[in-house]
């Protein structure tokens, strides 16, 4: 791409939608995403979070009991509450007696004792390393009194994230008659939306080998870790209805992949699998750059400032992931919902840049606003309206 052209394409709509071509290559017939050769577990996915685009999947929209996985939902929105300032790392919960009295060395557990006040860094640490049961009720307790306020916050939270074939009975997933259920897809999406919105909280949380409580060192539960370069997360699940599941990420070079199996028979089936894909994913596929961080990728029109325009430019480095060898065939454009209104802050969110390439569904991205833009003075106004007088 020699540079952004500011071409428009047209109106769409009575909002005044403007897309503007940025860039195209001829649409030439590209392989729709390949399969593993040898993709064993029922249920399998492996997408590249840097384009967002899926490598591998097979039943990818069946659902099935999650099992511990459900933790994942859990440390979300505990994440969610802590950016909000609505709970603190170093908040403190008391185990209460009904607590204790049903979850006491049930499963995985952080052997939390009757009446102990663990802080919330200690429960989700439990929860992302050990895969702590009595942590899940003991943070769902202390966030909303109840874990059945502390569910239907789960479920608003997985709608929220477009999460449609996903339903939470309890904090922790323990067997439920199937009132707990899940897919790939919508695992994919959660795991995906921690990672994005809570980097920090992910570094800090996930992908610890082991963790010490109370004088007990438990090891953590995922399978990856010391098996594929770059992995650090994120959590397994087990139970005789669901079989045993994982949703695993690996970070190399600035790349990382996210898999999701599900249904596999063994614990071995299960890392093996899960190995593969990643292992497959990183050495046959690769990330191309169309839009790197901080370049003025085009402009929107400005109604009322003291500029007629703004340069747009994408807040961090964008990606098409493309198998190995493959030359880069893609389009982009803009689109924003315009002419936008002064005033405009730098960094604001203000239109979209759409990524198309033969066989995936388009990708679409924010672009930010590159500089402030105020609300028009006396003559900027002048300006605007002889200009406007003669069409321009």
């Amino acid at each position: 791409m020699n540079g952004p052209s500011r071409i428009a394409l047209g109106t769409l709509g009575n909002a005044g939608l403007f897309l503007l071509a940025l860039a195209a290559q001829p649409a030439a017939a590209g392989a729709q995403p390949a399969q593993a050769e040898q993709v064993r577990a029922p249920i399998a996915l492996l997408s590249d979070l840097g384009s967002g685009r899926v490598l591998i999947a097979r039943d990818v929209h069946r659902r099935f009991m999650p099992a511990s996985l459900t933790k994942i939902m859990t440390a979300y929105v505990a994440f969610e509450l802590m950016q909000e300032g609505k709970l603190q790392p170093g908040q403190r919960f008391v185990v209460s007696d009904d607590a204790f009295r049903k979850w006491a060395n049930v499963g995985s557990t952080m052997f939390l004792s009757r009446g102990s006040t663990p802080t919330v860094d200690e429960l989700l640490g439990g929860i992302m390393t050990v895969s702590a049961n009595d942590g899940c009720i003991v943070l769902a307790e202390g966030i909303d009194g109840s874990t059945a306020r502390f569910v239907s916050r789960m479920n608003a939270t997985a709608r929220k994230l477009g999460m449609k074939d996903s339903h939470f009975g309890s904090p922790n997933g323990w067997p439920d008659q199937g009132a707990t259920y899940t897919t790939a897809a919508d695992l994919a999406t959660l795991a995906a939306a921690m990672m994005r919105r809570h980097p920090l909280l992910y570094r800090h949380y996930v992908g610890h080998q082991s963790m010490t409580y109370n004088g007990i060192t438990q090891p953590n539960h995922v399978p990856l870790f010391g098996v594929v370069v770059g992995a650090d997360g994120l959590k397994t699940g087990f139970t005789n209805e669901s079989g045993y599941g994982l949703v695993g990420s690996a970070l190399r070079n600035g790349r990382r992949l996210l898999v999701v199996v599900a249904g596999s028979d063994t614990p071995r089936q299960r890392k093996d699998e899960a190995r593969d894909l990643l292992e497959w994913g990183f050495a046959r596929w690769s990330d191309a750059s169309v839009a790197p961080a901080d370049k003025v990728i085009g402009s929107a029109r400005v109604q009322g400032g003291a500029a007629r325009s703004v340069d747009l430019v994408a807040p961090q480095s964008y990606f098409l992931t493309v198998r190995r060898g493959e030359p880069l065939d893609h389009t982009l454009a803009i689109r924003y919902s315009g002419p936008l209104s002064a005033p405009i802050g730098k960094g604001q969110p203000i239109a979209d840049l759409v990524i198309r390439a033969p066989g995936q569904p388009p990708h679409l991205f924010p672009l930010v606003a590159a500089v402030d833009v105020p609300v028009a003075g006396f003559w900027a106004r002048l300006r605007d309206g002889l200009l406007g007088l003669i069409g321009l």
